[in-house]
């Protein structure tokens, strides 16, 4: 009997869960993803810049136009917790790099952006952010920020007022009180942490779940692209 193709792609994925697939298979396929990700930024018009901050403690890593005109106002795109400057934003770098001069950074501690600092806070974040942008000499700019993004966007506009003009946050529970967001992980019924720093496929499409609205996205994924992503997230 015909099976229709999600049918088919969820047959697939338990299939693959059981496959004996070491980890550098398993991450082999995020970062040939994460490599095709960069190949449609730059088609996208968009370059890969490095910037050193805190006297070289840390180094940040934005995408920035490869031609910045100065006709088209700046924009800032702050993405959320786990991800990097790619993955969060696939479906809207590239209509808003037609109206913008975009600029995308990796978030300290995710992505290729690091620090010798032991500084964690959303402050720092914000800061890293504001000054990584005056490296680039940007001095005005609007923000788009989503999720854990969403805090350091507006740390950075309460810090930097003078550099923020506009801003926009999704998905980010930034006035939300304490007994709300309790109220919200007991009726997951999962610690927060293993959602946020995923250990495990499910811990993964839990997320996936919870997060994103109708579609049940990571039902369709295979475990091995799960453990990779989970592998290259943790290295």
């Amino acid at each position: 009997m015909y099976q229709p193709w999600f049918h088919r792609l969820s047959s697939f994925r338990q299939m693959t869960s059981f496959l004996p697939m070491p980890g550098v298979i398993n991450r082999f396929a995020v970062i040939f993803a994460d490599a095709l990700l960069s190949l449609y930024f730059r088609y996208c018009g968009l370059s890969k810049s490095v910037v050193d901050l805190d006297d070289n403690q840390t180094t940040m890593h934005i995408w920035t136009p490869t031609n910045r005109y100065c006709n088209k106002p700046n924009l800032v795109l702050i993405h959320g917790f786990g991800g990097n400057s790619k993955w969060q934003f696939l479906f809207q770098v590239r209509e808003l790099s037609r109206d913008f001069n975009v600029y995308i950074p990796d978030l300290v501690f995710f992505g290729e952006s690091y620090s010798l600092k032991p500084d964690r806070s959303v402050r720092f974040q914000a800061n890293c952010v504001c000054n990584g942008m005056k490296k680039m000499k940007v001095d005005k700019f609007s923000v788009y920020a989503i999720s854990y993004g969403g805090f350091v966007g507006y740390r950075m506009a309460e810090m930097h007022e003078d550099m923020v003009e506009k801003m926009v946050i999704v998905s980010s529970g930034i006035v939300c009180k304490y007994d709300r967001k309790l109220e919200h992980v007991e009726k997951i019924g999962r610690s927060v942490v293993d959602l946020l720093v995923a250990k495990t496929p499910e811990d993964l499409r839990m997320l996936c779940r919870i997060s994103i609205h109708k579609y049940d996205v990571g039902r369709w994924i295979p475990d091995c692209f799960l453990w990779g992503f989970i592998h290259v997230s943790v290295v």
